[in-house]
């Protein structure tokens, strides 16, 4: 009988296989730091033997974990080679964000929800991410005291693209928002380059809504 660990691991590289690269995510490594992460930790024990499946997950406060497909999709899209600033919009439970560690050189990151924050927090902290920062605020405005980003990442549906968040975008630089109404929305990827911004739609998403001034009100 294999370790538990074993088990998890083993339930990772499958997900990596069978939902990540079987679906199109080339990025080497993407699939490599979705393997190394344990997205079980970033969830209640009474869930973790679902944690490897590709559909998201309750988190409490009527938040959710994302799919592991979208978050590999999603990062992957940012393009990151290992020496950039990011900003994610949307902590959650914080795996995102373990990712996005993974990958970037440092990773900022805004939840509006204490709780999660702090849950996040002990999380990322207990597995030895020591490149992440973390604040509590309304994240439509970003994180201005850092700014600007290579890269920026939301992890909730906006209604529209938040100025705030355009502005605090580096130049050359890449941001991935959802963006739609309440209930469903499209994956949008914003390239700002010579100081010019070009839109890209991606694929449909149904993402949790972003509450805040430049988002949605609660």
């Amino acid at each position: 009988m294999l370790p538990k660990n074993d088990h998890f691991r083993i339930a990772r590289e499958r997900m990596v296989e069978s939902q990540i690269a079987a679906r199109g995510i080339r990025d080497k490594r993407v699939l490599e730091a979705m393997k190394k992460v344990p997205r079980h930790l970033f969830v209640d024990e009474a869930l973790w033997d679902q944690a490897y499946s590709d559909f998201p997950l309750p988190i409490g406060s009527g938040q959710t974990i994302s799919q592991p497909y979208i978050v590999a999709r999603m990062t992957e899209e940012l393009g990151l080679k290992g020496d950039e600033k990011v900003l994610e919009i949307g902590t959650g439970s914080g795996y995102q964000m373990a990712i996005l560690a993974e990958l970037a050189r440092q990773v900022f990151s805004v939840e509006r929800i204490p709780s999660l924050l702090q849950r996040a927090r002990q999380v990322l902290d207990s597995l030895g991410y020591h490149n992440v920062m973390i604040k509590l605020d309304d994240g439509t405005w970003g994180w201005k005291e850092h700014a600007p980003y290579d890269a920026i990442l939301v992890t909730a549906g906006s209604p529209t693209i938040p100025t705030p968040l355009l502005d605090q975008l580096k130049d050359p630089g890449v941001m991935v928002v959802p963006v739609g109404d309440e209930y469903s929305q499209t994956l949008t990827k914003i390239i700002k380059k010579d100081g010019k911004v070009e839109t890209k739609y991606l694929e449909g998403v149904r993402f949790v809504k972003l509450i805040g001034d430049h988002g949605w009100r609660a």
